[in-house]
């Protein structure tokens, strides 16, 4: 390792980013490098916008691939570096304002009750039943459910930030199933090597084999059944701000986005076509 690719590795660490998020700056930073055949503290601002243009038009790179790329160049500018490169030299592609695809509650039984595994479905099922981010459920450990007061912690979630969200009566049955069956000490899903947790690959992969085995044929992953989660209690009347806080939302415009995919918000809606006076718009009876 390069003394500049410690110095950034270790300017990560002293403001505590997580492991995934080191390997995704270091890696980024080291591919802009490789990609002109020079140090990275060689290159500027110009190096910067032909190897934005590079990964847009040429490797057609996703826009969230664009964004870990602009995060990471912008930290080792800005803190490994301490060049002070205005920050418009290093832009963000333009936000896309998707809706996400959601399933309906058939859909989501159809897709708890497929899989053979118990660990399978104790995985999906609280995935939905928690509405839960993969990286955290890949964290969350025996010790993390509270059994007497039905919820379930969740430590060091998103943003470095603890919560609690609920534990239902359905899925604490199952959880206690699949611990009698599995006998998981520390990890609730641990990995291959028991002495550490399940991996978000495979969480992706159980996802998908369950998808297919109940025949669905929407785009399905996990972070699906969290999208499910808070659009299903929206549309049982929980008002958005107990949402925000189950989802672990630091922003409340974030969690008001499902008011958009809510079947709620569109059925109790009327139709201007509905108010005109005495529309016929039935063929002509010749």
């Amino acid at each position: 390792m390069t003394p500049l690719r410690q110095r950034m590795l270790e300017d990560l660490q002293i403001r505590q980013y997580s492991p995934t998020t080191i390997r995704i700056y270091l890696h980024a930073v080291a591919e802009f490098a490789q990609h002109f055949g020079k140090p990275p503290d060689q290159l500027g601002p110009e190096h910067i916008r032909r190897y934005q243009l590079f990964l847009i038009k040429e490797k057609k790179v996703s826009r969230p691939t664009c964004i870990q790329v602009v995060c990471a160049l912008r930290f080792f500018y800005t803190h490994t570096l301490s060049r002070k490169i205005a920050i418009e030299r290093i832009p963000f592609p333009r936000r896309e304002r998707k809706l996400p695809l959601i399933l309906s509650r058939e859909e989501v039984k159809a897709l708890l009750e497929a899989p053979r595994s118990l660990r399978h479905r104790a995985l999906l099922a609280i995935l939905y039943g928690c509405g839960l981010r993969v990286a955290e459920v890949t964290q969350l450990k025996v010790g993390d459910i509270d059994s007497a007061r039905h919820v379930l912690r969740v430590r060091q979630g998103k943003g470095r930030k603890d919560r609690q969200t609920l534990l239902p009566a359905k899925l604490l049955e199952l959880l206690r199933c699949y611990w009698r069956t599995q006998r998981p000490s520390e990890w609730l899903f641990p990995g291959a090597d028991s002495t550490r947790p399940i991996s978000a690959k495979a969480v992706f992969l159980a996802c998908r084999q369950a998808a297919k085995r109940a025949g669905l044929t929407k785009p399905v992953h996990p972070h699906s059944l969290r999208h499910a989660f808070a659009t299903h209690l929206l549309e049982a009347g929980v008002n958005l701000r107990t949402i925000q806080i189950l989802l672990g939302h630091a922003n409340l415009e974030t969690t008001a986005h499902y008011l958009q995919v809510a079947d709620v918000s569109v059925r109790s809606t009327v139709s201007p076509l509905d108010s005109l006076p005495s529309l016929d718009l039935l063929p002509i009876q010749r």
